[in-house]
């Protein structure tokens, strides 16, 4: 294969975000940190499905409408620094390749320096052992090997074999990564997509189908008409393990007779394995003719009927929820358009009803649901800014893994002045909003704001889902870990005693108010026996209580 035409790339693409998709939850317990909210696999691929999406509803691709549905869908979707960092790669690949019908191997060269050095630009402070390391190792190899070969299958395979190599190195560039006994989960969801697009272009077989996003005004068909759209009930899967002559006529018997008991068939044969698919209304006629030719594994049969009436009544539940939204929002702009537009306005990250009441409380005009457990994309962000009616616009991520989207987001807005204060935690965030003057300037304010909220420290109490060593400490899965801005601070078996334990570790001669956020999971009077505690311990320090509301972190500890 000399060359990649635009239908190749659509197939190679789709099949890069399948895989990454597959791959999800494995690439996530690569986390570093134990915690339960390890999401780099689920952030990369909500990114990479935003694109998906877009380029699986073109029917008749080019380069050009493919570049444009890979970049924009992309970076639209971009979740979590991982997901900023894969769409920014996107983003340089497309340039490369938008103005061209088919793709070399020179072609594909330029197109991973490309984008090595756009997903590099888009980093503040790029760190080697990360995602980035590997994009640029395997952009340093395709330069190498186009004077070698210009097939691209052999081409593609030498530079994947050399990524993986790169991402078995990252422990060694990153200390952290060794500790833990595991490589860069950016690089390794880096990798999956790569594997995936070689599939796509070897042809193997392989679903692409993309769910679009349902429409808002899209309503559930009636019960009835959906079960009558079902000619056959049941999605019947499995793998025949042959052992008996099994040939090419043996082969189109078969075929002819699932189609005499079912359709949507596919049969495919690689040496001793043949893969079977075919909906129908019994599935054990087509089971009993595949023993004919050999013993079965991986058998799965789905009702159909059955998973359509559960759809239908998921989508009844979620088109009056989306009516209820849409009337809320129609209520919101009119709302907005009511209210002279401001100076400023304020757009904050969080989550739990505390928090939120918190946020409200202290003037914030718009608040994204998500943080640690679910990170909104650039577009979430771009959203946000539309219904804040302000001139300057101060956006507040709280989580070191959001900034990158947000500046994402910010870079794309014209008509307002959108400033992303760096706040790594909503503690930070918190403080930030209550140092905003008025009278400074746009500027003036973001000085002061960030230069407040690095006197922040933020501790965080949650649970070990797995076993690891980090920071010199030995965890083990259900451990309860207190971390901090830099790493763990302790590690326990009590919620209680290693609360405690992090405050002693965060509060020095210097604290004067320590804040105590109660998490979804804890009670009212058992945050207050903390507090207790706190002020024994503490009693030169300010003290201070309130419900977060957040889920998975049992509190959120602030000293100031």
């Amino acid at each position: 294969m000399n060359t990649i035409d635009a239908k190749d790339l659509q197939k190679a693409f789709l099949a890069g975000a399948k895989n990454l998709e597959a791959k999800k939850e494995w690439i996530n317990e690569l986390n570093v940190f134990p915690v339960p909210d390890g999401d780099t696999g689920t952030n990369m691929t909500m990114t990479i499905m935003s694109a998906a999406r877009e380029v699986a509803a073109i029917e008749s691709p080019t380069m050009e409408t493919l570049a444009r549905a890979i970049s924009s869908g992309s970076l639209r979707g971009a979740r979590g620094n991982s997901g900023v960092i894969l769409s920014q790669l996107f983003r340089g690949f497309t340039k490369e390749i938008k103005p061209l019908d088919v793709i070399t191997t020179t072609t594909l060269a330029n197109a991973f320096v490309r984008a090595a050095e756009t997903a590099y630009k888009a980093v503040m402070k790029p760190k080697e052992g990360t995602i980035l390391t590997v994009a640029k190792g395997m952009a340093d190899k395709a330069v190498e090997l186009v004077t070698e070969t210009e097939d691209i299958l052999e081409f593609a395979e030498k530079i994947i074999a050399h990524g993986d190599y790169v991402l078995s190195q990252t422990p060694e560039m990153l200390p952290i990564l060794k500790q833990a006994g595991v490589v860069d989960s950016g690089g390794q969801g880096l990798m999956q997509v790569m594997k995936g697009c070689l599939d796509g272009l070897l042809g193997k077989e392989i679903d692409l189908t993309v769910e679009a996003k349902a429409a808002p005004e899209a309503a559930a068909k009636s019960r009835t008409l959906e079960e009558t759209d079902i000619k056959f009930g049941y999605c019947t899967e499995f793998i025949i393990n042959v052992e008996k002559t099994y040939g090419d006529r043996e082969e189109k018997e078969f075929k002819t007779y699932l189609e005499s008991i079912g359709d949507s068939i596919v049969v495919v044969s690689d040496d001793d394995v043949v893969k079977v698919h075919v909906h129908t209304n019994d599935p054990g006629l087509a089971i009993q003719k595949a023993l004919t030719f050999g013993s079965l594994s991986r058998m799965k049969i789905d009702n159909m009927r059955e998973e359509h009436q559960e759809r239908l009544i998921m989508d009844s539940q979620k088109k009056a929820e989306e009516q209820k939204n849409q009337e809320a929002e129609k209520q919101a702009s009119e709302h907005r358009e009511e209210q002279p537009r401001k100076e400023y306005g304020f757009i904050a990250v969080s989550v739990g009803d505390g928090f939120g009441e918190i946020f409200e409380g202290i003037g914030t005009d718009y608040l994204i649901e998500g943080g640690q457990t679910m990170n909104p994309s650039t577009e979430d962000m771009l959203n946000a800014v539309e219904q804040v009616n302000a001139d300057t616009i101060y956006i507040l991520p709280n989580n070191s893994n959001i900034i990158l989207a947000a500046q994402q987001a910010a870079s794309l807005v014209e008509d307002k002045k959108i400033m992303v204060v760096p706040s790594r935690t909503v503690p930070q965030g918190i403080t930030a909003i209550i140092n905003f003057a008025p009278d400074l300037s746009p500027e003036e304010n973001m000085e002061a704001m960030t230069e407040e909220m690095s006197r922040v420290k933020t501790g965080q109490i949650t649970y070990a889902v797995r076993n690891t060593v980090i920071d010199d400490k030995e965890i083990n899965q259900g451990d309860i870990m207190g971390i901090g801005d830099k790493g763990i601070l302790c590690v326990g078996q009590s919620v209680m005693d290693t609360a405690l334990s992090t405050l002693r570790a965060m509060v020095d001669e210097d604290s004067e108010l320590i804040t105590i956020y109660y998490g979804a999971d804890i009670k009212e009077e058992t945050a207050g026996c903390l507090l207790d505690k706190a002020h024994e311990e503490f009693p030169d320090c300010e003290i201070e209580l309130h419900s977060g509301g957040q889920p998975i972190y049992y509190y959120l500890l602030s000293v100031e």
